[in-house]
């Protein structure tokens, strides 16, 4: 099974127009990050975990033809943004997308696409099918998804360990029970946003302490704000089993 990072950047801290520090002006490529997301390959099935607004980019970047579903970390539009694109995996094909979200996911996503869910249909909108996510395994043909629950300051958020891989974006708290779905993991994915404390999200540091903790053969961070600096320098201050993801990096799980 594969693992591609779609995107391992954020919308935190990220100027719109670009601000000439370093990381703007880099030439190299693994500076250059969309927002964070992942794309989970078996031999059968393609499964997406969130879909941010570079969403479309993402898709085309990757040359993705088919997509089996779109499962949800939590409702920040950051990473629900680019729902509308699944159109073009209805048209190619001919399938309703399967969506998998909390219900306080599922709310926000009718607020931010009335149109998709709306009685009155509209030619050429997104055909989802929305399934809810519990405590229980999400089985998506032969990929099995184990929810597992952090908090974005006071926002619940979805991460989820597949097999002895454990993918976390967006948290600055994990329980000692979550904790415990977590440790065994081979490879962890997590969030660290910049060195300087964030309300919401692991810092750097306190990234590498929870390594450090759980103890994983291999970490890579994810989600990096612009302001944690360049990825050839932080790479530098890393331990040897943590790197720094970049977007189209694969990784075998």
């Amino acid at each position: 099974m594969k693992v591609t990072f779609l995107g391992t950047g954020t919308s935190q801290g990220v100027p719109i127009i670009c601000c000439e520090c370093s990381v703007c002006r880099s030439k190299n490529p693994k500076d250059n990050r969309l927002r964070s997301s992942i794309l989970i390959e078996s031999a059968t099935t393609k499964v997406v975990i969130d879909s941010g607004p570079d969403f479309r980019q993402q898709m085309l970047r990757q040359n993705l033809k088919t997509l089996d579903a779109v499962v949800f970390t939590h409702e920040h539009k950051d990473h629900i943004a680019g729902l509308d694109e699944v159109k073009a995996f209805n048209f190619f094909n001919k399938m309703r997308m399967p969506v998998y979200a909390t219900p306080r996911v599922q709310d926000a996503l009718k607020r931010e696409f009335a149109y998709i869910f709306s009685e009155d249909k509209y030619p050429g909108i997104p055909e989802i099918d929305v399934f809810t996510i519990t405590d229980e395994v999400i089985k998506i043909n032969d990929i099995e998804l184990l929810p597992i629950d952090v908090i974005h300051y006071r926002l619940p958020v979805k991460a989820y360990r597949i097999k002895d891989f454990t993918y976390i974006t967006d948290a600055n708290y994990i329980s000692e029970d979550e904790k415990q779905k977590i440790k065994g993991s081979k490879i962890i994915v997590i969030n660290a946003l910049r060195r300087e404390e964030h309300v919401s999200h692991f810092t750097f540091q306190q990234a590498i302490d929870l390594m450090q903790e759980l103890k994983p053969e291999k970490a890579y961070f994810t989600h990096i704000s612009h302001q944690l600096g360049l990825h050839e320098e932080v790479s530098k201050e890393l331990p040897s089993f943590i790197e720094l993801a970049y977007d189209g990096l694969q990784i075998e799980i």
